[in-house]
């Protein structure tokens, strides 16, 4: 065993050569890209080295590899010590070298020197004569997360929670995805097999690297929002897959009218994060309970995304996070190594990034699942019961940008809203709509100064309700040590009023809409009685909150906010008197009035946050608030209203369907409760855990017999 002491910084000037080697010889983008740079020497060195070599086309080549590796190592011989040590050199061609397990470092210090920041780390080379192949293992596993014996932690709330994590043994998926010509996913062998000798040397330096990099990270505390013991303790802890399971137990009757599939979307982390992690950074994972006769069975399973696929097959977490790792310079450092994987082909980012475990809508045919970083995925149910992932879904090759995780379907119409935004560049902020037959309209561009994050929004009869609030991206907060999500205080909030066929934007009509943050709106319609526009959304402060640790107590109020398009003014009351104030998110109203006057709205009792330790049924008009309390450490999510009847003359004729989880049996169920009278009518036993998550939807029997 050898110690090495490696400079953090000269793996920063490797890094950036390799790039570098990447751009075209060309004197302006050369003399551009140095102006921005402190690597200077190092960039003009390989500048002119590119330059002369400019004939080479193919790093694969067999003479780039030996001119590449005299270059390099007169410029990192550091580097290459670590191969001399094991009489190995990272260029040599595949055939003449023996097995090389990837290189896993132990963390022994960290310098105290912030001068040199050197870095003291302890190689462990495997060297064997067994094969000729080359083993690229996990090197995330060798800087594990500290764990507790503890399986079942009294937690009150998640803020609070212990040091705990549960994270299960992930097996790979027992069917293989069909993936649409869209999707393309990276199979192992493409990503590791086929791996030139100048892009295993690249990976390992990046791994290096990114070891590097951890422990550094681990020398500081995170903040709350991205610490994994607390995002993701106790029931918040993901859960491997579960083939259907029929013929489930149930307590009571389940209603004849239920006939279908109930899905709810979550975040479920394949991997365990080895530095910062927020709940929403998860994998999507598809929980679906099949109601057929009388009976019921239960399914879970990820979304299989571009993301999740060729981390699977590596064996470890290799994309960003969003929120728990992309904040300060340790989130640019991440940045630069994703960018770097991606140049050198070690990974392909090309057919998206996101994880899809937000949303879920069910439209023309197609079970789509959502988050607004990437393109929808569709997910088809099997006559079983069964999830399986068909692709990323671009509608038909029509949608070339992202959409956000809350698209709305109107119910009189069939058609389906949904905004599309852009945190790097313009426009920021796009609006379209699709036929049911499928056809999307041009894009929309909707005029707002910068980057704003839009989460949800709302439809009316004739009008799309766009919120751009006071939660903006600000990419170069991350230069200064934060995070690129931040509240602008100096900001006016407003809402947009646009019509849903409109074919661009001149004629949208702004109201502001001051200190008003709604992270979901409910419902909206319109009184033209009035002039009006009535939107139902949850208030949130601190508006960042969710992404930004504060001191303050989160609260979110539900509130009804009046739009005049007359006057351009607003008015905002809360609808629940401060006496029986309580934190209302996630939920929804009768599905088949969305965009109409609604009476009621069925929402989640977010307490003690973030936990849901039941429903309420809200009266809009008079704020009357009706309660359905799981019991004793007991908590589930977003409460499902499932109609009786399209026409029925009540809107409250119908259900809740509900997941929950006791805490103290450790187990999980699903409940049906009479939507009217809130009395439960039914309780579906689970066979596995289902952890707490975010939003979901229900299909019928007679939809499923047409999934595309």
């Amino acid at each position: 065993m050898q110690h090495v002491v490696v400079s953090y910084t000269s793996y920063v000037d490797l890094f950036a050569s390799l790039i570098f080697l990447y751009i075209p010889s060309s004197l302006s983008q050369y003399s551009t890209f140095k102006t921005h740079t402190h690597f200077t020497p190092i960039f003009h060195s390989l500048f002119l080295f590119k330059t002369k070599k400019h004939q080479l086309k193919s790093l694969s080549h067999p003479n780039t590899h030996i001119k590449l590796e005299s270059h390099i190592n007169s410029k990192f011989p550091l580097f290459f010590s670590s191969f001399k040590a094991n009489q190995v050199s990272p260029f040599t061609s595949k055939q003449t070298v023996t097995t090389i397990n990837w290189p896993q470092f132990e963390h022994i210090s960290m310098a105290s020197s912030a001068a040199t920041g050197n870095i003291c780390l302890k190689p462990k080379f495997s060297v064997s004569t067994s094969s000729s192949s080359i083993d690229l293992g996990s090197v995330s596993s060798s800087i594990p997360l500290k764990r507790s014996t503890t399986t079942k932690p009294y937690i009150s709330c998640s803020i609070q929670t212990p040091s705990i994590i549960h994270l299960p043994k992930q097996s790979p998926p027992s069917y293989t995805p069909s993936p649409t010509p869209a999707s393309k996913p990276v199979t192992k062998k493409t990503q590791t097999q086929q791996w030139n000798p100048f892009q295993r040397a690249v990976a390992m330096a990046l791994d290096v690297a990114e070891n590097a990099l951890v422990s550094h990270e681990r020398q500081h505390p995170l903040p709350k929002t991205a610490d994994p013991s607390v995002q993701i303790s106790g029931n918040f802890a993901p859960v491997p897959e579960q083939p259907v399971k029929h013929r489930l137990p149930v307590i009571g009757s389940i209603p004849d009218c239920i006939q279908g599939v109930y899905v709810r979307n979550g975040a479920n982390p394949l991997h365990e994060p080895v530095a910062g992690h927020h709940f929403f950074d998860g994998d999507g994972m598809v929980h679906a309970v099949q109601f057929k006769n009388g009976s019921a069975s239960y399914a879970c399973r990820f979304t299989e995304t571009n993301r999740f696929v060729q981390e699977r097959d590596l064996g470890r977490p290799v994309f960003p996070k969003a929120i728990g790792e992309l904040h300060g310079h340790s989130g640019i450092a991440r940045l630069f190594l994703f960018y770097a994987r991606g140049l050198c082909g070690l990974i392909d980012p090309s057919h998206g990034t996101g994880v899809a475990n937000a949303g879920l809508v069910y439209f023309n045919g197609h079970l789509l699942a959502m988050s607004e970083d990437d393109l929808p995925y569709h997910v088809r149910i099997t006559p079983s019961g069964d999830l399986k992932t068909v692709g990323r879904y671009d509608f038909d090759g029509q949608l070339k940008s992202t959409m956000i995780a809350h698209p709305k379907v109107d119910p009189e119409t069939g058609d389906f809203f949904a905004l599309s935004y852009d945190v790097i560049q313009k426009p920021y902020l796009k609006y379209f709509r699709i036929s049911p037959d499928g056809k999307k309209s041009p894009n929309v561009e909707i005029p707002v100064d910068g980057p704003t994050m839009m989460h949800d929004f709302a439809i009316t009869e004739n009008f799309v309700v766009i919120p751009d609030q006071q939660v903006v991206f600000k990419l170069p907060e991350m230069i200064h040590g934060g995070s690129p999500v931040v509240y602008d205080k100096n900001k006016m909030a407003r809402f947009g009023i646009l019509n849903k066929n409109a074919k661009d934007a001149t004629q949208i009509r702004w109201v502001e809409a001051p200190d008003c943050f709604c992270f979901h709106l409910w419902n909206a319609w319109e009184e033209p009685e009035t002039d009006e526009v009535v939107v139902i959304g949850s208030c949130m402060t601190p508006p960042d909150s969710i992404f930004n640790e504060c001191e303050e107590n989160l609260k979110s109020v539900l509130s009804e906010i009046r739009l005049n398009l007359k006057t351009g003014k607003s008015k905002r009351r809360a609808i629940i008197s401060d006496s029986e104030q309580v934190n209302l998110e996630a939920g929804m109203v009768n599905r088949n009035l969305l965009g109409r006057k609604t009476k009621f709205a069925y929402l989640a009792l977010a307490e003690p946050w973030p936990k849901v330790s039941g429903f309420a049924k809200v009266d809009l008009s008079t704020g009357e608030v009706k309660k359905y309390i799981y019991g004793d450490r007991r908590y589930g999510g977003e409460p499902l209203f499932f109609p009786k009847n399209p026409n029925a003359e009540n809107e409250d004729d119908g259900y809740i369907l509900a997941f929950v989880h006791d805490e103290k049996a450790w187990e999980s169920e699903l409940q049906i409760v009479n939507a009217k009278n809130l009395q439960l009518e039914a309780t579906v036993k689970l066979p596995s855990r289902v952890p707490y998550g975010f939003h979901g939807t229900f299909i019928s029997s007679k939809d499923l017999e047409k999934q595309a």
